[in-house]
Formats: structure tokens, sequence, C-alpha cells
């Protein structure tokens, strides 16, 4: 361990750059983000990283493109998206070889992309949420709580979970270190599934999809299906999908997902970390998902009538 806890933040877009900055304000933490968007990075590094919103201050965070400049690190957080995991972590790998490294990403399938390349990994959920504003800027949007615990192939030890959970509420994130932290990464995913792929395909916002006479008892089906996969494959969720999903209606009724703005930007989604995580672990314990394998299928579709690509060419294994 070096004399300073040094954290790795790989992905420094709205997540990523929310982390890094509530990091760097704890005392004896250093932090080094790695991220492409070469204005983000020299913004940060020339000003620091400026918080506005929710919280207003300026963290001091060493900011990179490359991830070959990167000292040994302590502890790692990955919060790119989940079709760049693979390439980010391999990057990184040299500085993180002794590290215990956390997803904080969408989806399902992220933990596995880090193992096949780190030995010691931890399962996060988040239901933070912001937006980079401009080069080295990013609004706090929605505060929210954290977990993290070991993933179980290959797990980081309980400590570095804690130490991870501590330092980030120490910053200000409240952060819950717990033995499984499936149940709330599912909860996250079952709604996201059940909304995100809808609302991409439709271009309505997430109240709209749920709201909608026709739609809702897509919402509602594809729930269940998740349900259960969850039940088969021993999963608690922390609440019912359906609170979430009125939640979203009453607060959220204009919000456009990720995946919807992907599409309008005619970026790649994250539909195979999504409904495609759903349907892999469905395979894995013997519960039909034809109603998330067909979402992955319409958006891939769509995906590939801007890119000329073969559906074929999607997937995460």
């Amino acid at each position: 361990m070096t004399a300073r806890t040094r954290v790795a933040v790989l992905g420094c877009g709205a997540i990523g750059s929310l982390y890094a900055a509530h990091l760097a304000r704890v005392p004896g933490v250093e932090v080094w983000a790695v991220d492409p968007w070469d204005g983000h990075v020299a913004a940060i590094a020339l000003e620091g990283l400026r918080v506005t919103g929710l919280a207003d201050f300026v963290a001091p965070v060493h900011a990179l493109t490359d991830a070959a400049g990167l000292p040994p690190c302590d502890l790692g957080i990955v919060a790119t998206k989940a079709l760049h995991t693979r390439a980010a972590v391999e990057a990184a790998a040299p500085a993180l070889r002794e590290a215990a490294v956390a997803s904080v990403q969408n989806g399902l399938g992220n933990e596995e992309e880090i193992a096949a390349v780190l030995p010691r990994v931890i399962r996060g959920s988040i239901v933070t949420a912001g937006a980079v504003t401009g080069p080295g800027t990013v609004r706090y949007d929605a505060p929210g709580d954290s977990w993290l615990g070991p993933f179980e192939p290959s797990p980081a030890s309980a400590a570095q979970v804690r130490w991870l959970a501590d330092l980030l509420t120490a910053g200000g994130l409240r952060t819950h270190a717990l033995d499984d932290a499936r149940g709330p990464q599912w909860t996250k995913v079952v709604f996201n599934a059940a909304t995100s792929a809808i609302a991409a395909l439709t271009g309505l916002s997430i109240g709209r999809v749920c709201t909608d006479p026709e739609l809702r008892p897509q919402v509602d089906a594809l729930i269940a299906e998740a349900l259960a996969v969850c039940d088969a494959a021993g999963i608690a969720l922390l609440r019912d999908p359906a609170e979430a999903v009125e939640e979203a209606v009453a607060e959220a009724f204009d919000h456009r997902p990720s995946m919807l703005q992907d599409v309008v930007a005619r970026r790649a989604t994250e539909i195979d970390a999504l409904n495609g995580g759903i349907a892999r672990e469905g395979a894995r314990v013997g519960v039909a998902t034809p109603r998330h394998a067909a979402m992955v299928a319409l958006v891939h579709g769509l995906e590939s009538s801007w890119t000329g690509a073969p559906t074929a060419a999607h997937g995460r294994g």
C-alpha cells in the first residue's frame, strides 16, 4: 500500500467525475482519472474538477488521457460505458495489479470483464446521477446510496470492499459494504431493462413509456421475466420494481435514459449489459426470457440501421 491511498477512476463522464471529485476531498486520498476526452482532461489537470448542482466545490484530481501514465494504485473504479470496460481495464492493468477494482457501471457482465484481466474485483451499484456540463465541470443532479460487495468468482477482500466504501462515504457519497451486492445491482438492472430499451425504440421519456396504455403492459412483462430469473438465481431485490416505476412516473416523467440518448446520438448502446445480461443469467439458471431477448434483437437492429454492421457483431460472449 502506498503512503497515501491512491485511487484510479477509469472513465470520467458524469459518474466517474462525481466519484473522482468526492474521493479527492478525503484527506490522504490521491485520485487519478483516465478519460479519452482531451478537453475535459486538460481542464481538470489545469484547474481541478469542479462539481456544481447539489454540491459546489473544486477537487484536485490528476487527469490523463492515456492509462499508461497511471502510477500503481490501491483501489480502482471503472465508470466507462459497458462496451469499453475490457479495453479500459487492460490499458490500466499495470497500475492496478495489486488493486481492488470496483465497477459502478450500468448493467450486468462488467465485473466479469474486469475479472478477466485483474484478480480482485468489487461488484458495485449506484443511483447517483449527474451530467458533465463542460470541460472540467460535472453537475451533481441526484444523490443516492452506493452498494459494494465482493464479486464472487474473483473477489476483493471484505476489508478492501469496506476500505473503498468508507472512503466514498467520507467524501460525501454514502456507500454500504455488503457480503452480497447482487440485490442492489439487480434492483437497478430490472428497472432499467424494463424501461430503457422501450424508451430507446420509441423515443419516449421514461414517464411516457410507463403510462402509455399499450407500452406499460410490456414494461410489466419485462419486469416479471426478470423477477423469475432473480428467484431462480437466489437474488433478493431491495425493493419491488413496481415501486420504482411509480416513483419514476412521479419524479422523473420527462427523463430520457442513457440508452435513448445513445440512440439519438447514433452511438452503440448498453443493451447487451442490460436486457442481454438478464437473458444470459436466465439461460444460466434455466429461465426463459423471450421478451428481453426481443429487446436485444430490436435495439441491435436499430443500431445496425445507422452503422451498417450486422447484428451478429454485437454481444458480450
